[in-house]
């Protein structure tokens, strides 16, 4: 359906349900939408909806949902969107809302799920939410929120999902998160999040999804990071993040997808990694510190897509098991420290030669690189030459001095 939304639909004072959703419904949303004291479902969501929501929305207190997500609309959301209390799922995402947090969110109880996502709106995320006892799921990503993490959302315990990314909340990551047992998902990336990874997060045995990329967190990986055997999917890139990458990961055993990028860390890359037999997407480790050989257990990854070893200072020859990677369609060891030769595999037979730039002395039979019989095949010769020079070099040697000891006595 085109055209706009009639004004003459607010007559319909006993209207409970209206869906106009997924249609192409351009235009405002009107002002008589007010008049509808028995709504209680409101959905015309994906539609080409603009301008304002009216104020008026904040007289329906019969709402218990709402949905006007993937439009156009602007300017503020009603103050009073929440005055009947019975308000259970919100969704206003990927609009162009801007102004506060509607004050009365921060007393409706009653809500179930909330999406503000991918809007323009402004609060301090500790001052304008309260405690909903039956909240489900909470996405409020991608707006101008700022302040620090609420304790409260710690006697949220029915939360399985919580979105607070692309903002700019400040503070530690509060370890009162851990009372939250039911939590799937928990994303806090691109923030300016500061202090250590709580420990106490890792007893989240439902957890399927972190990310805790783009911040300003500090410290080391907890160990107890082993706890989370449902985890598929890991981020803590782009950090400031150091110490070594503890063996415990290697516990993670249903991970889809692991990105340690872009910190300090140290040490070697810990053989347990190569138990991640389901890691399938990807495992990025580039821009750290780490050194040492890579561990032959690497090749174990046989379903991995993406691998990235780059900008770090690792040592020695490319495992010869990565050739068992048959999935492998990106393999970045540039900015290494490592030679011989490159695996031969059905991947790199197209391989990009910046994969492998800048390392010690890498070869093989690409583009790029020196074959490998070079130099190698004339070190072996000299090797055999001196070898084999060596011990006449002895014989002749003694038997010289032999003959001027004999001709001096």
């Amino acid at each position: 359906m085109t055209g706009s939304i009639p004004q003459e639909i607010g007559n319909l004072l006993n209207l409970k349900y209206l869906g106009l959703y997924h249609n192409q419904i351009s235009g405002s949303i009107p002002k008589t939408f007010g008049n509808l004291q028995s709504i209680q479902k409101l959905q015309i969501f994906d539609n080409k909806l603009s301008g304002s929501l009216p104020q008026e929305f904040g007289k329906l207190i019969s709402l218990v949902e709402l949905g006007l997500s993937i439009n156009s609309l602007s300017g503020p959301l009603p103050a009073n969107i929440c005055s009947g209390g019975r308000l259970r799922y919100f969704y206003v995402s990927s609009n162009k809302f801007s102004g506060p947090i509607p004050v009365s969110l921060k007393t409706c109880t009653s809500l179930v799920r909330i999406d503000l996502q991918r809007n323009q709106i402004t609060g301090d995320i500790s001052q304008h939410f309260g405690v909903y006892p039956q909240l489900i799921k909470m996405r409020l990503a991608s707006n101008r929120l700022y302040g620090q993490i609420s304790p409260k959302l710690g006697a949220c315990t029915q939360l399985t999902q919580l979105y607070l990314a692309k903002n700019m909340i400040t503070g530690n990551i509060p370890p009162v998160l851990s009372k939250l047992s039911n939590l799937v998902v928990l994303t806090l990336d691109s923030n300016h999040l500061t202090g250590e990874i709580p420990p106490e997060i890792c007893t989240l045995a439902n957890l399927y999804s972190l990310n805790l990329s783009s911040n300003r967190l500090s410290g080391s990986i907890p160990t107890q990071l082993e706890k989370l055997t449902n985890l598929g999917y890991l981020d803590i890139s782009g950090n400031r993040l150091s110490g070594v990458i503890p063996e415990e990961l290697g516990a993670c055993m249903k991970l889809l997808s692991l990105k340690i990028n872009n910190n300090n860390f140290s040490g070697s890359l810990p053989g347990a990694i190569g138990n991640l037999a389901g890691l399938q997407i990807m495992l990025d480790v580039s821009n750290n510190n780490l050194s040492g050989v890579l561990p032959q257990q690497l090749g174990k990854l046989e379903i991995l897509e993406f691998l990235n070893l780059s900008h770090n200072q690792f040592g020695g020859s490319i495992p010869s098991s990565f050739a068992s990677m048959l999935s492998l369609s990106t393999l970045d060891v540039s900015y290494n420290d490592l030679e011989g030769p490159v695996p031969t595999t059905r991947l790199l037979q197209n391989a990009s030669t910046s994969w492998f730039l800048h390392n010690k002395g890498l070869c093989g039979n690409l583009s790029g690189l020196p074959p490998c019989y070079s130099t190698p095949v004339a070190g072996h010769h000299k090797r055999k030459i001196l070898g084999l020079l060596l011990p006449i070099l002895l014989v002749v040697g003694l038997s010289i001095v032999a003959a001027v000891v004999v001709n001096n006595a």
